[in-house]
């Protein structure tokens, strides 16, 4: 059995697998605030449930936004704030007594989708959120490729490609840099784009929603997005080559995103045809947890 625990900012989700990847059980908690240690005592608790409901030890895999420095050991840019800067993954070792895997948020999406997801078929899969925030997992062979600097898909921190003088030099992302591909793609980076041509705030449901009942304004903004979400994937495309690319968070909800967007990215792709699919996500919002439980597939 392999138990997947899904740390976010308001929500602890813990899921039980079967070896076949048949879901055994699922509980979700509130994310204590501001308390590390009982953040993680409550991923303890959240374990010895699973457990106890399903009577039987599992495996642990840990899911959470940021990632452990493979330098000092201590997890960084969570959305949990507090949980920076400290040994996560050796506190709930010695607090569970057993070993524990932990990954990025968008490693596990990446994994599940691999693994038993859209793209199971795939050898190189790019798995990407992209919601409030873009971020990005590489899979290889059903394996994370994590990198010397545990960074490897960290796609959203580097500059929109090809970009057009009205583009240049972007906004300020929080990294500090302007211009990153996240403040472009991000929910956040259409609504402020659509704002900037129409003095209109609205958010991205209501955009798609808007352009598919034939708004003008609406549709250009949504144009202008699959262009940069197009040349930005075939930055991606010419330097991993992947099989496939699976589109979660909440963009990855516009369904005209499928077809249009390959369909852009041929001109910018280095190769005569595109091989590579764009794909929407088989286990949706579960991908973080199912994929955390898969961290022991190996």
């Amino acid at each position: 059995m392999r138990i997947g625990i899904d740390l976010g900012g308001t929500k602890i989700e813990g899921i039980a697998l079967s070896d076949t990847g048949k879901e055994l059980c699922r509980h979700r908690i509130s994310t204590p605030q501001g308390d590390y240690q009982e953040i993680l005592n409550s991923i303890v608790r959240l374990i010895q449930q699973i457990e106890s409901e399903v009577n039987d030890t599992g495996s642990i895999g840990v899911c959470t936004p940021g990632s452990l420095s493979p330098t000092t050991g201590l997890l960084r840019n969570s959305n949990s704030v507090c949980m920076n800067g400290k040994a996560a993954l050796a506190d709930l070792q010695e607090l569970l007594q057993r070993d524990v895997r932990i990954a990025n948020d968008a490693n596990c999406f990446a994994l599940s989708e691999a693994i038993d997801g859209s793209a199971k078929d795939a050898s190189i899969v790019f798995g990407v959120i992209i919601g409030t925030g873009t971020g990005a997992g590489v899979v290889i062979d059903k394996k994370i490729l994590l990198g010397a600097n545990a960074i490897a898909g960290e796609w959203g921190h580097n500059p929109l490609p090809w970009p057009q003088e009205s583009e240049l030099p972007g906004a300020e992302c929080y990294c500090g840099k302007l211009g990153c591909i996240e403040t472009w793609l991000s929910g956040p980076g259409m609504v402020r784009d659509h704002e900037l041509y129409n003095n209109e705030y609205v958010d991205p449901e209501a955009i798609a929603d808007k352009a598919r009942f034939g708004d003008d304004d609406a549709e250009e903004t949504i144009q202008r997005y699959e262009d940069r979400l197009a040349r930005s994937l075939a930055h991606v495309i010419n330097i991993l080559d992947p099989d496939a690319i699976v589109l979660g968070g909440g963009m990855g909800n516009i369904k005209r995103l499928y077809e249009n967007v390959p369909a852009i990215w041929d001109k910018y792709v280095f190769s005569d045809k595109v091989a590579t699919q764009l794909l929407s996500p088989l286990h949706g919002d579960s991908s973080g947890v199912r994929g955390a439980a898969w961290l022991w597939s190996k």
